[in-house]
């Protein structure tokens, strides 16, 4: 019986070990699975800041500079109203004078469906 019971705390003693070691590695694959996770999200950052910077390099080299880019729509839309104010200026009265010719030509006459009934 002494031998049975010697046995068993054997037995309970490396199912304890065992479990210790599964914990153990559990926890050496967690530490892995984040260590690889860090790794990767340091290299995607890596990644898209050289994408960035490629891109920058890109529309710089195309486009020229947002601020260059800005400055030639503000040039153009000045342009643009100077070119529109001075067409008011010299079709301002002929217009004027359209306007009135058209308002002031009233021709009354009766509309083709009235009928005048008694």
């Amino acid at each position: 019986m002494a031998s049975q019971t010697q046995g068993i705390q054997q037995l309970l003693a490396a199912e304890k070990r065992a479990a210790e070691k599964v914990g153990e590695a559990r926890k050496r694959k967690q530490r892995r699975l984040k260590q690889a996770k860090e790794e990767a999200q340091e290299e995607i950052e890596r990644y898209r800041q050289e994408r960035e910077r490629q891109f920058k390099e890109f529309e710089a080299k195309h486009m020229g500079s947002r601020e260059g880019v800005a400055a030639k729509i503000d040039a153009d839309t000045a342009n643009k109203i100077v070119e529109m104010n001075r067409s008011i200026s010299v079709n301002k009265a002929a217009l004027l004078s359209e306007i009135l010719t058209l308002v002031y030509d009233i021709k009354p006459t009766v509309h083709k469906n009235f009928q005048y009934t008694k």
